[in-house]
């Protein structure tokens, strides 16, 4: 039964599908399949290494089609999450660049968390705009989930240690920290992050359990130059790719995990709450294809 991440391929599928289904259609001489192949993948933002990877004596299957979407499972399958923590409050960063969905992504995991029955704060780490903190005080008030906020202008550690001691005093499930998008070049930006991360560990040793990194799935492989630079500075835990209904060039989930090796936990396949889904790599393998 196919589900949303299979749906939210749509756009991808009619092009990228299409066009593999139509190079294996046609009866041609292997080496001039094989080019087509490497072409369609590229062009569905599938970086050159991991082209490379999954076309590696593909005509030599018994199958080549259903080869290439094993292999594409295999990539996805080969990031790991590290072991769930039990603790708590569950401390979770989300970091990103703007637009890329990260407030939008926080509220609807708040309040995932929320209707399962968990208590939890959101803090809101960006303190320079405005129209953040307000986004996520509609998503709190929604959710029923405490909101941690300051002036404009705050020091956003000092709003993220706040709002940690809050949660582990409250002996709350979860606390979910918003940051400020930042563009992966902005070098001081970036240290603010690492300044957040070690300040959560002051207010609860173990903190954070998870640094999450939001990535807008149209921005192609800019997204995979953002990822680069993001984990080369804060220990990235897994990705959040948000609108991948948006693109069709859905292939570039498979060259960050691949390249990166950091799985991808959740997909924003819409705009409603439940239409941000946690991640399958059967499912988006096989939803590349018709």
């Amino acid at each position: 039964m196919f589900g949303k991440i299979w749906q939210g391929l749509n756009k991808t599928r009619e092009t990228f599908g299409r066009a593999i289904d139509a190079v294996f259609r046609d009866k041609k001489e292997a080496a001039k399949t094989i080019e087509e192949l490497e072409e369609t993948l590229i062009l569905a933002d599938i970086g050159v290494s991991t082209v490379e990877k999954l076309l590696k004596d593909l005509m030599k299957e018994d199958e080549p089609k259903k080869a290439l979407v094993r292999r594409i499972r295999e990539i996805l399958l080969s990031a790991k999450k590290s072991s769930e923590y039990v603790e708590k409050p569950h401390i979770h960063i989300f970091v990103g660049v703007n637009g890329a969905g990260k407030t939008t992504t926080i509220g609807k995991i708040a309040k995932k968390r929320r209707d399962s029955g968990e208590k939890g704060i959101i803090a809101a780490c960006d303190t320079f705009r405005a129209a953040a903190s307000e986004q996520l005080e509609i998503w709190a008030e929604r959710s029923g989930t405490e909101i941690v906020k300051q002036m404009e202008g705050a020091d956003p550690a000092a709003v993220a240690f706040d709002a940690v001691s809050k949660a582990k005093a409250k002996n709350y499930d979860f606390c979910l920290i918003d940051t400020a998008g930042r563009l992966h070049t902005k070098h001081n930006l970036m240290e603010e992050l690492q300044k957040i991360s070690r300040v959560t560990s002051k207010a609860f040793p173990t903190a954070p359990h998870e640094i999450s990194l939001v990535l807008d799935a149209t921005t192609g492989q800019n997204g995979l130059n953002q990822a680069k630079e993001f984990v080369s500075k804060i220990k990235v835990t897994d990705l959040i790719l948000t609108k991948l209904d948006g693109t069709a060039k859905g292939g570039i989930a498979l060259s960050i995990v691949d390249e990166l090796k950091i799985p991808i936990s959740y997909v924003g396949v819409g705009e409603k709450v439940d239409d941000l889904v946690p991640f399958s790599p059967e499912e988006y393998a096989e939803g590349l294809f018709e």
